[in-house]
């Protein structure tokens, strides 16, 4: 017989792709079937000829594009050279993850799927189209069509004699076994920040550690909004970039959350340990140093702020010694109580530590050993850069609006990376932020002849500032900037840089103050009212025309 064996692939760009793969991998284990789980871009492709039972699960992001984790793999599979009949012997499925407001809904499930059958797969189910919107969340396609399709795999790999599916009650083994280490035992100094001499441009598995060299707000301070100009040194790291591009920032918990997070588990922060997977050939966690602390893998691997998903209170009613708790968890974690979950998590943005605080009992009882299991990585945050390595060497800045809201729960949320951005003071030591940087969607033209119209109102004009001061270093004209925001004079951010360039001859500048006079005025009503010269520079001069929010 047939080893009973299934790959699941995911592209995952917030992890809720990565999420549903790993739910697919466990539901895989409780019908015995050896199962691995990894990123498309981490799956050696030229063995995918070799494998008989694959599950895609892809998101959607952008304007139809592939999340970054499968972005290699999408460009090997369009290849235009692969033979017709290089996957005959693939049986697969595809599930896709989107949303339905956007023209491109679930573009990349289905551009995979129709993709995959000229190769000669063979589909075992029409391919899944999850969507955001549904009042269930995509759970509303996923539920059924997971229920169709490990019918049709165990019709082609029942289950050995005399073993049953094992039931929902049971808790499976955790991913990996954390070993503390003896309180005594020598502990060479590891911390993941230390500045290495690159081997290559940093990423997400080796960033960069940058310094930051300053950290000013460029709000009034009697201003709602907290918006922070930062600098970083980028000497020595070997990163180089344009305008346009994106820094990726790997931020941390504050301390307090720790802290709270680490008295509710009863764990003791300066405990030391070494993870070892429980399956042989699952591979550790990249980004924790081994041996960790219980506090670095808190604070800088645990996402405790995230918005907890449904997997999550699944697991939790596992450990849950109180049968109300417990209740609770189990419907949490039901087809049925999808409605509730959302209006107790989604809808607040209520956080993973707080959802924790409300279930005590079962809290205590979780064991270390399913803390990765349990709770995802933190996630890199994303940025456009708002410098030009031309006007600033060495250095790279970004504009950081402090997120900050208000829902029905008493305590504000606040944005993870933004707040911990804001919270950094250069003037008390040395203060480094991981980052590197991915090219960006915004390309500005080569040629010096034509000129750019770039709308950007609030922190949408950080690329422009970028583009801008690159333009402007190669002696570039032809600049036309509308920039719109609340007040002259509490939100102008840059007003100084725009009219000393302005004065130069360099810039043209169109500036909207929604709230400065009785009526609104919006950066689209200085485009209708300098709809002449807008028409000048695209029918004549071939103007270039970039829009950021």
């Amino acid at each position: 017989m047939a080893e009973r064996g299934l790959l699941v692939l995911f592209g995952s760009q917030t992890g809720t792709a990565q999420d549903t793969a790993e739910r697919v991998g466990r539901e895989a284990q409780r019908r015995h079937l050896r199962c691995r789980v990894e990123a498309l871009d981490s799956c050696d492709l030229a063995n995918l000829i070799c494998e008989p039972l694959v599950v895609f699960v892809c998101a959607t992001t952008g304007q139809g594009d592939p999340p970054d984790n499968m972005k290699m793999f999408w460009r090997f599979l369009f290849r235009k050279n692969l033979p017709a009949g290089s996957l005959c012997q693939l049986d697969y499925a595809v599930l896709g993850l989107g949303d339905s407001s956007y023209p491109k809904f679930n573009f990349v499930a289905k551009k995979l799927h129709k993709r995959l059958l000229q190769l000669g797969g063979n589909p075992l189910l029409p391919v899944a189209l999850g969507d955001d919107r549904h009042d269930l969340g995509p759970d509303a396609v996923v539920d059924p069509w997971l229920v169709a399709l490990w019918d049709k795999i165990l019709a082609l790999y029942p289950l050995p004699p005399g073993l049953e599916i094992i039931s929902p009650d049971v808790c499976l083994p955790p991913k990996y076994t954390l070993h503390y280490l003896p309180e005594d035992s020598p502990h060479p100094e590891s911390d993941l920040l230390r500045p290495a001499a690159p081997q290559a441009a940093p990423c997400e598995l080796h960033p960069f550690a940058a310094r930051v060299v300053s950290n000013q707000r460029v709000t009034a301070q009697s201003h709602f909004q907290d918006v922070r100009l930062i600098e970083f040194d980028i000497a020595g790291s070997g990163i180089t970039f344009s305008a346009g591009d994106v820094v990726m920032i790997q931020p941390q918990n504050c301390p307090e959350d720790v802290q709270q997070f680490c008295q509710l588990l009863r764990l003791e922060p300066h405990r030391r340990f070494v993870l070892e997977p429980t399956e042989p050939g699952t591979s550790l966690p990249p980004l924790l140093p081994q041996p960790c602390t219980i506090q670095y893998l808190v604070t800088h691997y645990l996402d405790i702020s995230c918005v907890p998903r449904r997997s999550f209170f699944e697991l939790l009613a596992h450990f849950s010694t109180n049968e109300l708790e417990r209740e609770k968890l189990q419907e949490f974690s039901s087809a049925q109580g999808q409605e509730e979950l959302y209006s107790y998590c989604n809808r607040p943005r209520r956080t993973t530590l707080e959802a924790l605080w409300d279930f005590p009992q079962s809290t205590c009882a979780i064991p270390a050993d399913y803390l990765l299991d349990l709770i995802p990585r933190i996630r890199p945050r994303a940025f456009s850069i708002a410098s030009s390595m031309l006007a600033h060497p060495e250095r790279m800045q970004i504009l950081v609006a402090v997120v900050r809201y208000k829902t029905r729960l008493s305590k504000p949320r606040r944005g993870l990376c933004s707040t911990w951005l804001a919270s950094l003071n250069p003037e008390q030591g040395d203060v480094r932020v991981p980052l590197w940087v991915k090219k960006g969607g915004m390309k500005f033209p080569a040629d010096p002849a034509t000129p750019v119209i770039m709308i950007g109102p609030g922190t949408g004009v950080a690329p422009f500032r970028a583009a801008i001061q690159e333009r402007v270093a190669l002696g570039r004209r032809g600049n036309c900037l509308f920039f719109g925001c609340r007040h002259q004079s509490k939100d102008f951010y840059c007003q100084m840089e725009w009219e000393e360039l302005v004065a130069k001859g360099f810039l043209t500048l169109f500036t909207a103050f929604s709230r400065d006079q009785e009526e609104k005025v919006y950066v689209q009503h200085r485009i209708r009212e300098n709809r002449k010269l807008v028409w000048e520079l695209l029918s004549s001069e071939n103007a270039h025309v970039y829009l950021a929010g």
